[in-house]
């Protein structure tokens, strides 16, 4: 029988009724090829063993490559929060709309939409829900602009004053978003006045740190230190422009 012989200390196989002997180790390779068989013989054996080999190869690593194929990957799987978020960003807009539409304060639904856009997200630092947090925002404007001052300010000293928590009170007995002491409802006749009621409390300190700003000739850090009782000094006007220039200018 022709013999192609590739290594002559391993055993031969036989494929086809043809004795091959295959080198055992870490790669296959030829060592010498003593056979009496044609060039296309030899290459046609050498093709069946190579199908052989692959044949097994594919059968061995089929189970691995469904399993891998089967399984998820992070991308194809939709995130839990995907329904969630989108839901909260049509809410979101539909509120966004609807604040812009009710705005009074503004000159036009343009300067409603980017005011409200560009002040929303340093908001949502301290006011969580969406809606309460456009209606204040509106609250805000709307005062700081019947007062006739800058609606940015009174948003800096807003978060300097209670970080806008509606029902702040000061160890000396401030209240509210704008921190009003009590005496001002009697000072104008008006004792039963809720300080902790969001509009009541923006008309109360608006109307005072406007005072203060005819009474300063519009300097603005003289009239924010008499709206905190610390005329002369300093460290409170610069709190409120540091908030300003951090997240409302």
């Amino acid at each position: 029988m022709p013999t192609l012989c590739l290594n002559s200390s391993v055993p031969s196989c036989r494929v086809k009724g043809w004795a091959l002997s295959i080198q055992c180790g870490s790669r296959l390779g030829l060592t010498a090829i003593t056979t009496s068989l044609s060039r296309p013989q030899v290459l046609r054996a050498c093709g069946r063993v190579a199908l052989i080999f692959f044949t097994l190869i594919s059968a061995l690593l089929a189970p691995a490559i469904t399993s891998a194929a089967t399984e998820p990957t992070p991308s194809q799987s939709p995130s839990p929060n995907t329904s969630q978020q989108t839901s909260i960003d049509l809410e979101l807009r539909q509120l966004l709309k609807n604040t812009i539409e009710e705005s009074d304060s503004f000159e036009d639904q343009f300067d409603a939409e980017v005011w409200l856009v560009s002040k929303q997200e340093p908001m949502r630092k301290f006011i969580k829900d969406p809606q309460q947090r456009m209606l204040l925002l509106r609250k805000i404007h709307r005062a700081a602009t019947l007062a006739g001052l800058r609606p940015e300010i009174v948003l800096a000293l807003i978060e300097v004053e209670s970080h806008f928590n509606q029902f702040a009170i000061s160890r000396v007995g401030a209240q509210g978003m704008m921190q009003i002491m009590p005496f001002w409802k009697h000072e104008i006749g008006h004792p039963e006045d809720n300080l902790t009621d969001i509009d009541t409390n923006l008309k109360y300190g608006c109307t005072i740190l406007k005072h203060y700003l005819n009474k300063t000739d519009g300097r603005l850090m003289d009239a924010l230190a008499r709206y905190n009782g610390s005329y002369g000094k300093y460290w409170y006007p610069r709190r409120v422009m540091n908030a300003w220039e951090k997240h409302w200018r």
